[in-house]
């Protein structure tokens, strides 16, 4: 399976800097998700997707939740 060039930059982005902001992390963990990528990378992303899941902020689907996150954080 070929990760796409896109979402390789966005994961070498994240290894070298970090997120930008919650917004930037729940969009790159969304993608990840969506794309199952998320449990095929090192096992970092799987358990940081993970808990995005379980506190509600991301569908197993990759679907943001962006009312609990204005409930939550501020946009």
């Amino acid at each position: 399976m070929t990760i796409p060039k896109e979402l390789v930059n966005k994961i070498f982005e994240y290894e070298d800097h970090g997120s930008k902001s919650l917004e930037w992390h729940l969009e790159f963990f969304s993608e990840l998700i969506s794309t199952r990528y998320a449990w095929t990378l090192q096992g970092h992303y799987g358990r940081e997707a993970n808990a995005i899941i379980q506190e509600g902020l991301i569908s197993t689907k990759g679907e943001i939740n962006w009312e609990l996150y204005e409930e939550n954080y501020e946009l």
